[in-house]
């Protein structure tokens, strides 16, 4: 017997109707849900003797893992400090015996421990702060800052700590991300510059934001390589686009095999949320050949937003952000942001671009991906054609004794084959061969491992001493397993390999167009047993667009606990 909703014989049937559709909006689909979470402990670096560092950004490159850190203080047994230099980079050693395991370059002797006799080593030790590190400085700032000796300074970081005591500064420099592959030799970063005044008449002013610079990064027997690719790339009154994730792919118009013909797109950290950028690869030093998004128009403006926008109909991506990785994951076959935000609770958080809520009528990018079938990672453009998922809590790391944990990143190299795009192997390379080794087998052995991307490594950077000047830091790890993957009524995420004629690279950022205030966003827990809210739908230009993940959400919860609770209400009502 079939009836509508005005033919429904009795209040148990409605009350039942009411449970089924309460049951089905706290049921939401949602791909990402975690299995397991288990710490690894520090990274650690036999060759020094006591090393305190912060930061924790890694890429692959000609079979290294590299990894970039900030601040690198070393210390003798007693915690006298032995150098410290703003920035320095280190190959993973052994990474298949023990993940956590570094060769740091540059070390030196730094005498001998005045209380038990032995020799002593530290990382560039004949280096100070203001005459360099692992990225060089220019001319023009070396001489400045040995003309200032040390009163006033610049300095080249990977990233700058978010806090108070450095304001809107750290959000104009970006906290630091990893560098960005455009071959499986090479790779490109945006690199905060700052100006350091040591006893400003203003405390709030002692690190100013000068802008950003290009780095390119190599690999050499003799340690991993920095090329600046000029000065001030990004100037400090602009969103310092970059700093929080850089991704490449392919242009708008064509899926081109030639490297030099791709768009980077670039995401920024502002007060009000991510603000998104796209240049040309061969264009990325002319920041007046920048385009920039505009959520409102729903394409690529040539004047920026402005820095202290708090419009969050004009921002990419409202929320709070800190630090984060964007990247293809070939286990979800979708594009992963997993992030700490600006609360200093330690933990990490993560989103997914959802394929299922495709954002304007295009009908090359409708429901599941670029013509329904899915997306490759250089499909960049698909990152401003659907809205990203709901924000979920992924890990909370414990934080030391030092107070919280900051720097929270995601490292996809490892446990994953698929790292680099296949068009970023060089011409000739057979299908077969476009696979990078599998690292970690120490801790996922790939038989077992579930697929490329199934599991993740995480790092922190934990205080194991508190204060800003004096505190002592390390880089903590820990593996992140996902669980299966839901069914859903309308099907997973298509497999990228019936998308694009090529599987490539990641990009990062797709816009939600229709954002909701950061002050409403709302987190949800990711268990073993449970998974997030998100929404679908689409809008056009012009027409209403869809509802936020997060209002969606609330939305939903909403209705699902109405309904819960008026059942008792309905069948006491249906048996009188």
């Amino acid at each position: 017997m079939s009836f509508t909703v005005t033919e429904i014989p009795s209040g148990m049937s409605l009350a039942f109707l009411i449970w089924v559709i309460s049951f089905h909006c706290a049921k939401a689909w949602n791909p990402v849900v975690v299995k397991d979470v288990i710490p690894l402990g520090p990274q650690m670096t036999p060759d020094v003797t006591r090393l305190s560092r912060d930061g924790g950004y890694s890429v692959l490159l000609d079979g290294h893992i590299v990894w970039l850190y900030d601040d690198t203080e070393c210390l003798d047994s007693g915690g006298e400090q032995l150098s410290f230099v703003s920035n320095t980079a280190a190959y993973a050693k052994d990474v298949n015996r023990n993940v956590s395991m570094l060769q740091d370059f540059g070390v030196e002797a730094a005498g001998k421990d005045q209380k038990s006799g032995k020799s002593q080593y530290a990382i560039l030790a004949d280096t100070t702060v203001g005459t360099g590190g692992w990225i060089a400085f220019s001319s023009d700032e070396l001489d400045f800052n040995e003309r200032r000796k040390g009163k006033e300074r610049v300095a080249i970081c990977e990233m700058m700590w978010f806090s108070e005591r450095l304001g809107t500064d750290a959000l104009r420099l970006g906290p630091g991300t990893s560098p960005t592959p455009y071959s499986t030799s090479q790779a490109f970063l945006f690199a905060p510059l700052v100006y350091v005044n040591s006893k400003p008449q203003d405390p709030s002013k002692e690190y100013q934001a000068r802008g950003m610079t290009l780095i390119s990064i190599s690999t050499s027997s003799k340690g991993p390589v920095a090329n600046r690719q000029g000065d001030l790339i990004i100037p400090g009154t602009e969103v310092a686009y970059g700093g929080f994730s850089s991704l490449l792919g392919y242009t708008s118009t064509a899926n081109a095999q030639d490297l030099s013909k791709r768009d980077v797109y670039l995401l920024g950290i502002t007060d009000g949320g991510l603000q998104l950028a796209r240049a040309r690869v061969e264009k990325l030093t002319d920041f007046s050949a920048y385009r920039f998004w505009d959520p409102g128009q729903l394409e690529f403006a040539k004047k920026p937003p402005r820095l202290d926008e708090k419009d969050y109909k004009k921002i990419y991506l409202p929320g709070s952000f800190s630090y984060g990785s964007v990247f293809y994951s070939p286990y979800f076959h979708t594009f992963l942001m997993v992030y700490f935000n600006k609360f200093v609770d330690s933990t990490f958080r993560i989103r997914f671009l959802d394929l299922n809520n495709p954002v304007g009528d295009d009908p090359t990018w409708p429901k599941k991906g670029k013509r329904g079938s899915g997306v490759a990672p250089e499909d960049v453009e698909a990152l401003i054609k659907y809205a990203w998922s709901s924000e979920q809590e992924l890990y909370k790391s414990p934080p030391d004794k030092g107070g919280f944990n900051y720097a929270g990143m995601a490292h996809p190299e490892y446990f994953n084959r698929q790292y680099f795009a296949p068009t970023l192997y060089p011409k000739g390379t057979s299908a077969s061969r476009r696979r990078n080794a599998w690292f970690g087998s120490n801790e996922v052995a790939e038989k077992v491992g579930g697929g490329d991307g199934k599991h993740l490594l995480l790092s922190w950077t934990s205080q194991l001493k508190g204060g800003f000047d004096s505190g002592i830091y390390q880089v903590q790890l820990a593996k992140v397993e996902f669980d299966a993957i839901p069914k859903s009524s309308d099907g997973d995420f298509p497999s990228a390999a019936a998308s694009s004629s090529m599987p490539t690279l990641s990009l990062a950022s797709s816009a939600f167009h229709s954002p909701v205030p950061p002050s409403a966003m709302h987190t949800v827990a990711v268990s073993p047993s449970g998974t997030a809210l998100t929404s679908t739908g689409s809008a056009g230009r012009g027409a209403r667009p869809p509802r936020s993940p997060e209002s969606q959400l609330l939305f939903e919860r909403w209705i699902g606990w109405a309904g819960l609770l008026l059942l008792p209400v309905l069948c006491i009502l249906s048996a009188a």
